[in-house]
């Protein structure tokens, strides 16, 4: 029984250990790129021994692994959130939109990392992770696109998957503008205007009218 314990304190202790190693490397992603940052920055900003890092974690590439996975659930987790509160499909994209905006404000870190990742010309089970994600985001989109057409908010024969591609390209066009400009914070600025665009670009009547005013507020003339 007292063995049972102490293991179950020590797998709390690595549980604990390994969340503020990932924590840490969010942090200093956020910072500089995650190819400069090194184990023996993880253990100094957790305040451990560098070789204490790998009796947490296999490998710097399993910790980075640990970073994607724990950003990829907490970005889907706000998508359908903000996809499932919204009243109607396009309010729901307008949110979808905005929430990866507010993602990417608050953990600078993670495009950085994805950008890197997808530079790399050979598999490797964090571009697995990047793809998982992906495929998760699409398939979210696509359902809100289909809520859309069905309820003929959508110009008569739009191409829904073009439309799911075309709506995460512009978040991305947008974060790799802001950390090229030095400030990930910029990725605000034009976030609503593009998206107004987007939306214009897809609405039945192929531009601004009562439905597409009622349906996406982002679609109301702003100062």
């Amino acid at each position: 029984m007292n063995a049972e314990a102490s293991g179950k304190r020590l797998k709390q202790a690595t549980e604990v250990r390994q969340a503020g190693l990932v924590e840490a490397a969010l942090q200093l992603a956020a910072q500089r790129s995650p190819a400069d940052i090194t184990t023996g920055d993880l253990a100094q900003a957790v305040g451990i021994s560098q070789g204490a890092v790998f009796r947490h974690f296999a490998s710097k590439e399993a910790i980075w692994l640990a970073v994607m996975d724990r950003a990829s659930d907490t970005l889907m987790l706000r998508l359908q959130t903000a996809a499932g509160t919204a009243p109607t499909p396009l309010a729901a994209l307008q949110a979808v939109f905005m929430a990866h905006v507010d993602f990417v404000v608050a953990h600078p870190g993670v495009p950085r990392l994805l950008f890197q990742e997808l530079q790399h010309a050979q598999d490797t089970a964090l571009k697995a992770s990047v793809r998982s994600l992906m495929q998760k985001y699409r398939s979210l989109l696509m359902g809100v696109l289909q809520q859309a057409q069905d309820q003929r908010l959508l110009a008569p024969g739009t191409d829904l998957q073009a439309a799911a591609v075309l709506f995460i390209g512009s978040v991305q066009g947008l974060v790799m503008q802001s950390l090229l400009s030095g400030d990930v914070r910029a990725v605000t600025t034009h976030a609503l205007g593009v998206f107004t665009i987007y939306l214009r670009g897809l609405a039945a009547g192929r531009g601004r009218t009562p439905a597409t005013d009622r349906h996406a507020p982002a679609l109301k003339e702003t100062s």
